[in-house]
């Protein structure tokens, strides 16, 4: 297809994903960034031949699109539908299955080792973002992809950092601030347009003449823009490119795939392009609910959630105990501590998609006499299993986990899922595990975990905080369960979490269908320690004990 039917095709892709994600909700302004990119991706490279690895994977929509996925739209995230991220169950065309970030470079190096071995010639690519360039493995891997064998080779790769300047919410750091300098430096981009002019007017002289001015056109690339980041890391450095500019992308493309070894292409993308609501509030629309479509304006209910909740309790916290900091893994928003940064800026420290640093950073700050709070959402803390462990439980440093998004999270899949946390927080030493069953306790708990001296995780879902019926007892956090309704029928449904909303509503149900059945409802509160004491109890007076949990 020419470039110029291209754009058409770019154009109407992007009608196309605000159609439809305003019906279903999805990850809109990132997949609107990479149109272009996307469209180049498969112009150059013969899918599924070549090997497309997209990190994270949320901005994959195109990718679906252009690989025989498009009517399969208006199931997007549904059960039994369309995936929000790459599956290699979906397509021979989703060569990982994607959803955490920072892993892309090695996967992409492991696959095009794997073609070395087996003597082909396809190629392999790596899409990662910027926001995802901040986790720890990334580097890891640009480390390792750059290294040359003993016979000076180095491995064939290509990857592509797509630069919007945003994870989820705005990037911050030193690499953050690298890539600025890198996409503003004009004088570099006006230097290589004059040189490039210049040599085409320059004799043949040999190629030793022209390799010395090719020397000279890296020496000066360096000094200008000094992106000997990724040169010093091995790789060849391509860019900055404007990534939305379809005749750049795939000419740089094209060419990238005569470069012999690793090569980095940054290109620089505008996340939410083409539609003006997104352009303007990309953090707003990157993982979005239904909208209206002509405006932008989001469906929203007034219901208070427990990111709130979370949010207003820590400003509250933070009010009254001077050693309380917070931590976020780029997700300041997210998980709700948007009030606290307003309000104690010095306190909150934002590390970016670095999960494992965020702990180690957190037991920094501890044993220095803070009490910090690392806010992040379940399925992610997984990435810093080690860290918890080692350094603050054997430890027993006094550092509050406030784990969001626990349970099942629907929409996102798997990947997203915080069902694993129970489990592996509940066999680490000096750790309690709480778990509010809704948003007063959840604020109650935050409280009790500050006047503890070891390592406390809370765990709460996605959604609604629905504060129970004041008619029921509310006890002070103590370590022991919470009965909320005495039965007397020796049915005991004891319960955790959120799963004690869902047992309370069953109840209700067996009011409303009339069936006659007294039961207990207890809430557990503490997943750890277990409050033997008061099950041995509900043991000898009841004859029957239902657990509900993750």
């Amino acid at each position: 297809m020419p470039v110029d039917k291209m754009q058409e095709l770019a154009e109407e892709i992007r009608g196309f994903l605000i159609d439809k994600v305003s019906k279903t909700g999805g990850h809109l302004a990132s997949n609107l960034g990479v149109v272009e990119l996307s469209l180049a991706l498969h112009k150059v490279f013969d899918s599924p031949r070549d090997k497309i690895v997209w990190d994270v994977g949320h901005q994959a929509y195109v990718h679906k699109i252009l690989t025989g996925r498009m009517d399969d739209f208006d199931s997007l995230r549904m059960l039994n539908g369309l995936s929000g991220f790459p599956k290699r169950s979906e397509s021979i065309h989703d060569t990982f299955n994607s959803g955490h970030s920072s892993n892309s470079v090695s996967v992409a190096l492991g696959m095009a080792r794997a073609r070395d071995l087996k003597g082909n010639d396809n190629e392999v690519v790596a899409v990662i973002g910027d926001g995802a360039l901040t986790g720890g493995v990334a580097f890891e891997a640009l480390n390792n992809a750059g290294h040359a064998d003993e016979n000076g080779n180095k491995t064939k790769l290509i990857v592509i950092l797509n630069d919007n300047e945003m994870s989820i919410g705005k990037n911050i750091g030193s690499i953050t601030q690298h890539l600025s300098n890198m996409r503003t430096t004009s004088s570099y981009n006006n230097f290589k347009r004059k040189l490039k002019k210049a040599l085409k007017s320059v004799p043949v002289v040999g190629e030793g003449a022209y390799s010395v001015l090719e020397a000279v056109r890296d020496a000066v690339k360096l000094a200008v823009i000094n992106d000997g980041l990724f040169e010093g890391l091995g790789f060849k450095y391509l860019g900055p490119i404007d990534g939305n500019n379809l005749e750049e992308m795939t000419t740089i493309l094209e060419g990238a795939k005569n470069i012999e070894g690793p090569a980095l292409i940054h290109i620089i993308t505008k996340k939410g392009k083409g539609y003006a609501p997104a352009e303007e509030n990309p953090d707003q629309f990157h993982g979005i609910g239904p909208f209206e479509k002509e405006t932008g304006k989001v469906d929203s209910s007034s219901a208070l959630s427990y990111s709130k909740v979370f949010g207003e309790a820590m400003v509250k916290l933070a009010d009254k105990n001077k050693r309380i900091v917070a931590i976020s893994a780029a997700m300041v928003d997210a998980v709700g501590l948007k009030p606290f940064k307003e309000k104690y800026p010095d306190r909150l420290f934002d590390v970016g998609i670095a999960e494992q640093h965020a702990v180690d950073f957190a037991a920094g700050l501890a044993i220095e006499g803070y009490h910090p709070v690392v806010a992040i959402y379940s399925t992610f803390l997984q990435r810093a299993y080690d860290q918890i462990l080692i350094d603050i439980c054997m430890q027993n440093l006094p550092v509050i986990f406030c784990l969001d998004r626990a349970g099942c999270v629907g929409n996102d899949g798997e990947t997203h899922h915080g069902v694993f946390d129970i489990s592996y927080l509940s066999h680490m030493p000096n750790m309690t595990v709480l778990a509010p069953k809704d948003g007063v306790e959840l604020e109650m708990m935050l409280e009790y975990a500050a006047t503890l001296d070891g390592p406390v995780a809370i765990r709460y879902p996605r959604g609604s905080a629905d504060v129970f019926p004041e008619s029921m007892q509310r006890s002070e956090i103590d370590g022991k369960i919470e009965i909320l309704k005495d039965g007397k029928d020796g049915i005991c449904v004891l319960a955790v979490g959120k799963m004690v909303e869902n047992a309370y509503k069953a109840l209700e149900i067996l009011k409303e269908k009339n069936i006659d059945i007294d039961v207990t409802l207890a809430n557990a509160r503490f997943v750890k320690p277990l409050d033997y004491a008061g099950l041995l109890q509900l043991a000898e007076n009841l004859k029957d004990i239902i657990v509900v949990e993750d």
